[in-house]
């Protein structure tokens, strides 16, 4: 079957931001997979995942650590969830903690402090260089903001919400948002997946314009204006700023609007694909040009700290892989693991 990919993860400006507990609200089973090694859980995850897929629909949730992991999948059909300790939380209804150790022939546990400890270290640092990036960027934003016409702005998304809602009926019952990011900062880079969760859909709208044009504010109100008809949302943050949106997409809109600039710019690939420009419909004319020079200085500045802390993370990531080299599991361990989870939720 066809399955969905996405993050509930993330490493921010705001430090590590965890959005699995709105994906799995009011679930039966959330198994929690207990042990220090990520290659384990994944290879447990995968191995759910290729037992699981021709028989189910599968949400599939990427690593912010790097593409070699994943954070669990979710069968929602059956509203249960396979996910990873690191992103476990109190919220979570109906959990169960597998401890994977039980699982395994091992007389001495390696002691993997140190590379804990370095890895937590350079995370740490990654996500200072984000915050002191993100607190220059806002004086770009300040720029633009002097220069906008926010009643201008307004006006754009509502015409766009008459237009995407003109023919659709309310729904009779409550909207729910499941909040989580289409890519994030990791030790493999700044990665995205955005042609995937956008391919599927018919309608799709690209919103460029610049820091501080009000993208976010727009989305937001397409966001509400819609909840407020009882659809179901998929809200993607920002993986810079999470307080920021990047992407409304709902499904039974067939449809999504997103933030299609550096550094995920995309341009349309169909001819029904759609264009929102809103440094065009909304910022003086000629300000790019007006501000080029502290522009320039401001982004060059900004994004030196965001280059600083992706090093950070990568530097971050050699520490887990270090980490993971001292844990010994085989493949019968995973299919013993594997076949004993499944067995509890048959």
């Amino acid at each position: 079957m066809s399955n969905e990919k996405y993050y509930v993860t993330g490493n921010t400006a705001e430090g590590f931001v965890n959005f699995l507990p709105t994906n799995v609200r009011n679930f039966n089973h959330v198994f929690i997979l207990k042990h220090p090694s990520n290659k384990l859980k994944t290879a447990i995850i995968k191995e759910v995942i290729r037992c699981l897929d021709s028989n189910y629909k599968l949400e599939i949730l990427c690593s912010a650590l790097s593409d070699n992991y994943l954070d669990g999948v979710i069968i929602r059909k059956k509203s249960i969830a396979f996910i990873i300790d690191n992103i476990a939380s109190s919220e979570l209804s109906g959990a169960i903690e597998i401890d994977l150790e039980l699982f395994l022939n091992h007389s001495v546990k390696p002691d993997v402090s140190d590379y804990l400890s370095s890895y937590q270290e350079y995370t740490h640092k990654a996500y200072n260089n984000f915050k002191t990036g993100l607190t220059i960027h806002d004086d770009l934003e300040n720029i633009y903001i002097r220069e906008m016409d926010f009643k201008k702005a307004d006006k754009a998304a509502d015409q766009f919400i008459q237009h995407l809602l003109q023919h659709v009926s309310k729904q009779t019952r409550t909207s729910n948002t499941c909040h989580r990011l289409f890519g994030t900062n990791t030790a493999d880079g700044i990665v995205n997946i955005v042609s995937e969760l956008i391919q599927p859909l018919k309608r799709r709208y690209y919103l460029k314009g610049r820091a501080g044009t009000g993208k976010s504010h727009f989305m937001k109100k397409v966001m509400r204006a819609c909840r407020s008809y009882g659809f179901d949302i998929e809200l993607y943050h920002c993986s810079f700023d999470p307080n920021s949106i990047d992407m409304v997409l709902i499904r039974e809109l067939d449809f999504c609007i997103f933030d299609s600039t550096d550094p995920h710019e995309f341009m349309p690939e169909r001819k029904e694909d759609e264009i929102i420009d809103l440094y065009e419909e909304t910022v003086t004319p000629g300000t790019d040009e007006k501000y080029e020079e502290e522009i320039q200085h401001i982004t060059l500045n900004y994004k030196s700290y965001l280059k600083k802390g992706m090093s950070n993370l990568k530097k971050a990531g050699e520490y887990v892989e270090k980490m993971e080299v001292q844990f010994e599991f085989t493949n019968h361990d995973v299919h013993s693991i594997t076949t004993f989870i499944l067995n509890q939720v048959k």
